[in-house]
């Protein structure tokens, strides 16, 4: 069995939002994103793949397409296939967020 913690995955960046992955196969991955307050993950757009955030601690803004919520401890947003959509962390205390998505981009050469 493969067995992980998520309070384990706490690390910050002050460069950019840090990224750690949890789990991942060819048909999905799963992160722990670290935002420090003023971080942000860009608008981008995956045209074959959904994803959905969930906030785990603090607070983010989550903007898909047009719209853009501010989200607390246990909302979870979809971003379906084709959809731009993007993070930040407008609060003045770190955030953590659980990231699926499915399937994961291909990876690079």
């Amino acid at each position: 069995m493969n067995l992980k913690n998520l309070s384990s995955f706490q690390t910050l960046s002050a460069e950019k939002l840090a990224k750690h992955n949890v789990f991942e196969t060819k048909r999905f991955f799963l992160d722990v994103y670290c935002v420090n307050p003023g971080q942000n993950q860009k608008s981008h757009v995956h045209p074959e793949a959904d994803k959905v955030y969930i906030v785990l601690d603090g607070s983010c803004r989550v903007t898909v397409g047009s719209e853009s919520v501010d989200c607390q401890v246990n909302d979870a947003v979809l971003c379906s296939a084709g959809q731009p959509h993007g993070i930040e962390n407008a609060s003045s205390q770190p955030a953590r967020l659980l990231v699926l998505m499915t399937p994961p981009p291909p990876k690079g050469p």
